[in-house]
Formats: C-alpha cells, structure tokens, sequence
C-alpha cells in the first residue's frame, strides 16, 4: 500500500467539510427518509441533494432529485409508522461519510438496519450508498 504522510497528516476522521457532513448524513435520515410530508420531504432534498444526485440502492439506481424524492416516498408509503434512527455517530473522511441506522416502530428494536454511505460535493450529498443488513419485511 502506497501511503502519503507529513507533519500535517490529518487523523481518518478529518479532510473535508466534517461538520457539514455530518450534519448530512444525520439530517438525512429524518427529513427525507423518514419524512411522511412530500412537501417537507421535498424542500430537504433540494437543500441537502445536488441537482445530479445518486441514489444506489438494492432494487437500483436513482439519478436526480425527482427520482430520490420519488424512491422516498414510495418507501416511506410502505412503512409510514417507522423510524430511522442513527446507530452511533458518523464517520466522515474527506469528501465522504457513513452512517448506521435501524428502522422500525418507534421505540421498539428495528426491524431492519443498514449504512448509508454518501459523497459529498458543494455541501450536499451528491450519491449515497445505501447498504443493507437485510431487508424490510
């Protein structure tokens, strides 16, 4: 492994905007995904979403925001009780961030879990991976 280090190398937690990522991923979860007001869900996604974003997902790949917004509210139709909670604090590294997550009723263990790994660009989430540990029922 080729590795580049100096007297300033940064830890694996730093590089980019850290804090904006952060605030991302977190805000990510609850004002889109788990947003049942597609108005709401809407205004998230133009301010937390790049125009061109991605969205790659078990069943696809989502391109632009009307798609996201779309693959959102679909989802959120099937289960409109749940809630996502994060499991622990981001991780962010340079231009990129991940997350941990549950979703289920609230207040009761999640029926399912996954991580939600995003790109970052210009501030806003330009794709984000989402992985699953096994799917929705």
């Amino acid at each position: 492994m080729n590795r580049h280090t100096s007297n300033n190398s940064a830890p694996p937690s730093a590089g980019g905007d850290v804090n904006g990522i952060a605030t991302l991923l977190n805000r990510n979860l609850p004002e889109v995904f788990g947003e049942g007001d597609p108005a709401r869900r809407r205004a998230a996604i133009r301010e937390l979403y790049t125009e061109d974003c991605v969205l790659y997902v078990p069943p696809g790949a989502f391109v632009g925001r009307d798609a996201l917004d779309k693959f959102a509210g679909d989802l959120r139709a099937t289960h409109p009780h749940y809630v996502y909670t994060p499991h622990g604090a981001p991780q962010v590294l340079h231009n990129s961030g991940r997350l941990a997550w549950g979703s289920g009723p609230k207040g009761e263990t999640p029926e399912y879990t996954g991580v939600d790994f995003i790109i970052a660009r210009d501030g806003k989430i330009a794709a984000l991976y989402v992985y699953l540990d096994q799917p929705p029922a």
